[in-house]
């Protein structure tokens, strides 16, 4: 009897249950689409913070010691350069932990040379050089993909895996010296000498205009540095902070075992740049910290919004469902009367009307979920370029929030069918 005067409801307000429905399904989309970009934003916005350079730099354990005494820091102010990292050891960056949140790396060295009788800073790097891994992964590192905000105004970009004897100039110094792509430069370095043709002139918006860059070998040869390089940028999908990581930053002795684990098996940057100490030898790696809490604070702002219109959406679907189910009693008003009147308690009259709305909720949900992984993903290909992944965490959450606000929605309309006297509801008063 009770199923049957249920799909009896539902068919009679056919209308107003599909207008209830369509208003569950507004609000289950949104909520669907914003907690699935949300959970998977982190990566994406990561990945797009990359393309303007690495957020953590390792450098030799003396050469840090000697910044701290005088205060420097970053590699503008590095004047004192007495060791030296190993080459052979870069590789096994990624082979840390979080080795797949390892975007891409580059190693430099840079001397002062002579150019035309001139003093300029060579800079030695990797552009695009292939690694093959004792892991037995292959993969290409290097300033092509790690300074991709670069704008080269002539030429192309340096190929190592092709023609290793290029350089690329700087801007301001290519035009001081009237240098141009397909020029033969002399280099003169502090052990040899070495002529170089420039495949490349680039303009970053910085002092690194006035400088040349040529593959690590090159400038290990003419510096008589075999094998050394002075650091290491870090590109790395890092998650943002939070106390645990600024205590551990300042002393990972200090945290408990559980601590410990919890900070070590998350991403954060000092974690990272920890476990990266830990594989380099006299090695000492710390984040750029004006990247890296410019990643973190952009995070946050985005996940705030994505709550934010969580929240506002279901707060409007909960209007919506209160507004139709009210006027929805109403209409029932001499239904409900005649029920009380023949001895149906308060309860199950409350029952009957709210499993008429949470079947009609449940059909909209259902719905709303698919049409808000829609959603998410056209709003991941404009946005991102990238699809959004389908997060399962988002199914028994978007659940839960379409029942609270259903029921939450429909206290109102209880409240009124509480109220409801049988002889003055079929009297018509």
């Amino acid at each position: 009897m009770f199923l049957r005067m249920v799909r009896g409801a539902l068919f009679r307000q056919k209308s107003k249950m599909i207008m209830i429905a369509f208003t569950i399904l507004l609000g289950a989309s949104l909520a669907t689409a914003m907690l699935n970009i949300m959970l998977d934003v982190g990566d994406k916005v990561n990945q797009e913070l990359k393309a303007y350079g690495a957020n953590i730099t390792v450098v030799p354990k003396e050469n840090s010691v000697i910044n701290d005494i005088y205060e420097l820091e970053g590699s503008e102010n590095d004047t004192i350069k007495s060791a030296y990292l190993k080459e052979d050891e870069i590789g096994k960056i990624k082979t840390i932990f979080w080795t797949y949140n390892i975007v891409d790396f580059a190693p430099f060295i840079d001397q002062q040379v002579k150019i035309g009788g001139k003093d300029v800073t060579m800079v030695g790097t990797w552009f695009n050089h292939h690694l093959s891994l004792s892991t037995g992964e292959e993969l290409d590192a290097g300033v092509t993909s790690l300074r991709s905000w670069w704008e080269i105004t002539d030429g192309e970009w340096l190929d190592e895996q092709k023609d290793a004897s290029g350089v690329m100039v700087g801007t301001l110094l290519a035009n001081e010296q009237g240098i141009n792509v397909g020029d033969s430069i002399k280099i003169d370095g502090s052990v040899s000498s070495k002529e170089l043709k420039v495949v490349g002139i680039y303009d970053c918006g910085s002092d690194e205009d006035e400088q040349i860059y040529v593959p690590l070998d090159t400038a290990q040869e003419i510096s008589g540095t075999d094998g050394l390089i002075s650091s290491v940028e870090v590109s790395a999908i890092t998650t943002p902070d939070n106390d645990l990581a600024r205590r551990a930053a300042k002393d990972p002795s200090s945290l408990s075992i559980a601590d410990y684990e919890t900070w070590y098996c998350t991403a954060y940057v000092s974690s990272i740049c920890y476990q990266i100490q830990e594989v380099m030898t006299d090695a000492v790696a710390s984040p750029v910290r004006q990247v890296a809490e410019s990643e973190g604070a952009i995070m946050e702002k985005t996940q705030l919004l994505m709550i934010l219109i969580t929240a506002l959406s279901l707060v409007g679907s909960g209007l919506g469902i209160s507004n139709l189910v009210t006027a929805s009693v109403m209409e029932r008003s001499n239904e409900i009367g005649l029920l009380k009147a023949i001895g149906a308690k308060d309860w199950a009259v409350s029952l009957l009307v709210l499993t008429e709305i949470m079947i009609t909720a449940v059909v909209g949900g259902i719905i709303g979920y698919f049409v808000g992984y829609g959603f998410a993903q056209i709003i991941g290909h404009t946005v991102f370029d990238s699809s959004i992944d389908m997060k399962l965490l988002v199914i028994p959450i978007v659940i839960i929030l379409i029942l609270v606000v259903t029921l939450l929605g429909s206290i109102p309309a209880i409240r009124t069918l509480l109220k409801m006297k049988p002889a003055e509801v079929l009297h018509g008063r």
